[in-house]
């Protein structure tokens, strides 16, 4: 990956002049990250064990923009950020960030503000951040990050999911805040025994943040936060693959691993095969999102028990994955008449059964 990358060394890549789709590009600040000093450092140590690993079926056009220096103060680093991102995405390149502390997230969902659109963003972690913000001198800290964004104003948080929360490490206070705003939550336990259960909810996803706090301790040990459940570290590279494989994903971030902790740099490389996945995600899409051409697709129609409507479902030929229709309220939009959500099989069958499955209420209560 080293020779095939073009890494700013000595001259900033041309990013007009050069057709790119990746950007890594680390963060080099750590001062927003709870009780876990040394994440700063973490952008290096991934590039020794990421550039190592050899290409794989797919032809990379990769490009390393360095690192970003932390600001004079935190909000500096989060402009600096959200600048990358921005500039990146409009030029139809997916920014990936080695932090750094997952406060940076906020940077990088700042980064979607010039675009005016609205944005879906998952979060992977153990936790809700949503501890108590008022504290001295920082803008926001790993613990409290989505605070900011849920407040942001404007608002274009469409929706927000979490992959893989413990329930020990969340109040029923935060739970019952996720469901009144029609959030979806979902616990490490509903994804035991299948992995594939997160492609829908990845794939649902403009932003993506990856605590790698997640992962349980014994695969991924440099973290201080780290915990003795999580995903394993296979699990974990499926997940960034999904997210690799999303046509709607534009960005995506790396946070909280802390080089101070990896003895035998374990965790470097399993952040590096991370990456790796994503990438070979990305080369592996299949640009199936139910706009192109409808010969792509199959359209199944249920009727729901009580005699309200119908529900239609898309299913594409090329992947087999589903969405299913969900319609704006009249007047909310001008140019679609619904909203097409990633959904399971599982979802269809329960529609096919009479029932309305619980993300399509979801949706049209965030939609109105």
């Amino acid at each position: 990956m080293g020779l095939k990358a073009h890494i700013y060394t000595e001259s900033f890549p041309d990013l007009e002049e050069h057709t790119y789709d990746l950007a890594i590009f680390g963060v080099l600040d750590g001062r927003g990250a709870v009780n876990n000093e040394g994440t700063a450092l973490a952008p290096d140590y991934f590039r020794e064990k990421f550039y190592k690993l050899n290409e794989g079926a797919f032809n990379s056009r990769i490009v390393d923009l360095g690192n970003i220096k932390h600001g004079a103060t935190i909000a500096d680093t989060y402009i600096a950020v959200k600048m990358v991102v921005s500039e990146l995405i409009k030029k139809n390149i997916i920014p990936i960030i080695i932090g750094g502390g997952q406060d940076l997230t906020y940077g990088q969902y700042l980064g979607y503000e010039e675009l005016e659109q609205k944005v879906d963003l998952v979060i992977i972690d153990n936790q809700f951040d949503i501890g108590d913000d008022d504290h001295e001198g920082i803008a926001t800290r790993s613990d409290c990050y989505l605070n900011k964004i849920f407040l942001h104003q404007p608002n274009y948080l469409f929706n927000f999911s979490n992959v893989g929360y413990q329930t020990y490490f969340v109040n029923q206070e935060s739970l019952s805040v996720m469901d009144k705003l029609y959030f979806d939550v979902h616990r490490l336990g509903e994804f035991a025994q299948d992995i594939t259960l997160t492609e829908p909810i990845i794939r649902n996803a403009n932003m993506i943040s990856f605590d790698m706090g997640a992962i349980r301790s014994a695969d991924a040990a440099a973290n201080a936060n780290t915990t003795p459940n999580g995903f394993d570290g296979e699990e974990a590279c499926r997940i960034v693959r999904y997210a690799g494989m999303n046509d709607k994903l534009t960005s995506i971030g790396f946070y909280e691993f802390n080089p101070a902790y990896d003895n035998n740099g374990q965790t470097a490389f399993l952040l590096a095969q991370m990456v790796w996945y994503f990438v070979e995600g990305f080369y592996a899409r299949k640009k199936d999102f139910p706009l192109t051409p409808k010969s792509q697709f199959m359209i199944y129609r249920t009727s729901l028990k009580d005699g309200s409507g119908e529900m239609i479902f898309v299913k594409s030929k090329k992947s087999d994955r589903w969405w299913m229709q969900v319609p704006y309220p009249s007047g909310q939009s001008k140019n679609e008449r619904y909203h097409l959500v990633p959904c399971r099989y599982d979802d269809y069958q329960t529609a096919v059964n009479g029932e309305m499955p619980d993300l399509w209420w979801r949706t049209y209560q965030k939609l109105n």
